[in-house]
């Protein structure tokens, strides 16, 4: 895995990427900064998908429910590999840390012939 700072110029256009392509994973929000301490803002709920709209210089996160707006990002940095989208930190104008942890879902085993 390799930790990456994205350039402003490509935000758009990367998170359109990663949203079309990225598997069903959960997601955790949590929010860290000096005035609020840390705090968990969304519990490992379905991701379903992200975005960045320059005009408003706003990056959405859309889970299952809720919608987490980052205002004015100042730097985003992402951790993955070659197939998955690990983790990511962004860092809004006031200074506050976003951190978006994704997972796979648990996949459960089929049901036994017994249990039908």
């Amino acid at each position: 895995m390799a930790l990456t700072q994205l350039a402003k110029s490509r935000w758009q256009d990367y998170f359109d990427h990663v949203s079309k392509a990225l598997p069903t994973k959960l997601v955790e929000v949590e929010v860290a900064g000096l005035g609020l301490g840390d705090q968990v803002e969304v519990d490992w709920l379905p991701l379903l998908g992200l975005s960045y709209d320059p005009k408003d210089d706003v990056l959405t996160v859309m889970v299952e429910g809720i919608e987490h707006n980052i205002w004015h990002p100042k730097q985003i940095h992402v951790d993955q590999d070659v197939e998955s989208l690990h983790s990511m930190e962004v860092v809004d104008a006031a200074g506050e840390h976003h951190i978006l942890l994704l997972k796979d879902p648990l996949r459960l085993p089929p049901p036994s012939e017994g249990s039908r």
